[in-house]
């Protein structure tokens, strides 16, 4: 199968201005040959140059679509073979016609992800840069975008080959070590090698604080804002959100469900939960809205907790303030345009180490300081807003895991001085745990399971 010649719709179904067909293998060319009519008649197609003219049925003579096309000669190209992309008007009914033609000229239906698959397996694309293709087309927000450009450009491919070739230098001395143990060679001491291995695993870690970052990144942060009722919840949400989503009045209890609305802040995707008042009530349909309140809240990455100013810290302020995780949660003190009857010490004791704002919804006051606040926990003062490697991809934090873990376990069996073959083993493991992130060591199985997520056209 990997040398037939595939085809696909590479843009989205619906209707738009140009829908892109696209060929790939030996047999493109002679494809778009049997169906591309120029309105000189001749097929004169030259490399990477867009070429105007009709698609026509070669049995009936019957004009389906006027078109551009170009054809582009490997490996130049995509997938590094021959490809062939026909521009033709964006709708239902033209690319299923003119991909109908192209498949009885004899073409095959592309698999998902089967254009990116052959860069792969051509060379011209390493396995995190191809997996960099995918997180470019789902990024949700600036910064997703950012991070898969860098990585498509070979930032962490260079990051991990640069690690590999450290692993192997040492792997080499500790070869020849057990090989030739006789010959006139630098001993490869327990003591050196504890050493050598100390700026791999460094950077291995530095890699893995990352992943906490790149996960939010490329999923989205997941922030719910919880409180009592009227405390100013939905207000926050609205000026979050810099519209009114959420209503908001004087009688508690309004809201009585949860409003999920997607965002981005400062270029971080945000899902962000408006939760209703969390507070004893009789109401079973409000019951029903506290009771998803606290699903949100558990299952929330971040929490924003509201507290009123202007009033004494009720019951339901305390039990959620006790209940809590404060190393997730930012308090926020609104209302503070009225007189100050809160007891902020009282909350500090409450949930001691969570970071405290204070602010007025109702003034637009302390948003920023809000925003700074999310910033900073998203980045964890370990990853900057414009580092080049960050590690998004679930794959890859489970193998840099791994490798560190063998890297550990090698230093501990050099601290107790056993055979070299034995460490050697770590080693292997470590260095092949790398190669399977770039695909340089990465069974059939993998590669499968990669691809088969990606869009069909891609």
């Amino acid at each position: 199968m990997m040398y037939d010649t595939i085809a696909a719709i590479s843009t989205p179904p619906g209707e738009g201005g140009i829908g892109i067909i696209r060929i790939s293998g030996e047999e493109s060319l002679s494809i778009l040959k049997q169906i591309f009519r120029t309105p000189s008649g001749s097929f004169n197609m030259k490399d990477h140059l867009l070429v105007y003219g009709h698609i026509v049925d070669p049995e009936s003579e019957q004009v389906l679509d006027e078109v551009l096309s170009v054809y582009m000669k490997a490996p130049r190209t995509y997938t590094a073979e021959d490809v062939v992309e026909i521009d033709c008007h964006g709708g239902i009914v033209p690319l299923r016609k003119i991909l109908q033609l192209v498949y009885r000229c004899g073409a095959r239906p592309a698999q998902p992800g089967e254009f990116t698959e052959r860069a792969f397996l051509n060379g011209r694309l390493d396995l995190s840069q191809a997996e960099a293709v995918m997180d470019m087309i789902s990024a949700r927000a600036d910064k997703t975008y950012d991070s898969a450009v860098g990585q498509l450009a070979g930032t962490l491919s260079d990051r991990i080959r640069e690690i590999r070739s450290m692993l192997m230098d040492i792997r080499v001395q500790v070869t020849v070590n057990i090989e030739y143990p006789d010959e006139d060679i630098e001993v490869m001491t327990y003591e050196k090698m504890r050493e050598d291995l100390k700026p791999v695993t460094a950077k291995i870690s530095a890699l893995l604080k990352t992943a906490e970052t790149g996960r939010i990144l490329s999923s989205g942060l997941k922030i719910a804002i919880v409180g009592k009722p009227n405390v100013g919840k939905s207000s926050l949400m609205n000026q979050m959100l810099r519209e009114s989503r959420a209503i908001v009045t004087d009688i508690p209890g309004t809201t009585r469900d949860t409003i999920k609305e997607d965002m981005r802040l400062r270029g971080i995707p945000i899902s962000l939960i408006d939760t209703a008042g969390i507070r004893e009530t009789e109401d079973q349909i409000e019951a029903i809205g506290i009771e998803k309140s606290r699903d949100s809240w558990s299952s929330a990455d971040m929490v924003l907790l509201v507290l009123d100013a202007g009033t004494p810290l009720s019951d339901e302020d305390v039990e959620i303030l006790k209940h809590a995780d404060a190393a997730k949660t930012i308090v926020i003190i609104n209302k503070m345009d009225l007189p100050e009857s809160l007891e902020r010490s009282r909350v500090e004791e409450l949930l001691s180490g969570a970071q405290i704002i204070t602010a007025s919804m109702k003034q637009g006051e302390g948003l920023d300081a809000i925003e700074d606040a999310i910033e900073r926990r998203v980045y964890r003062g370990e990853v900057t807003a414009d580092q080049q490697v960050i590690v998004t991809n679930a794959r890859h934090k489970q193998l840099l895991e791994e490798a560190y873990t063998h890297l550990k376990d090698a230093d501990h069996l050099a601290e107790i001085r056993e055979p070299l073959e034995i460490i050697d083993l770590d080693l292997e493991e470590a260095y092949e745990n790398l190669g399977e992130i770039i695909g340089d060591a990465v069974g059939d199985d993998v590669i499968t399971e990669v691809f088969s997520r990606f869009c069909l056209g891609k």
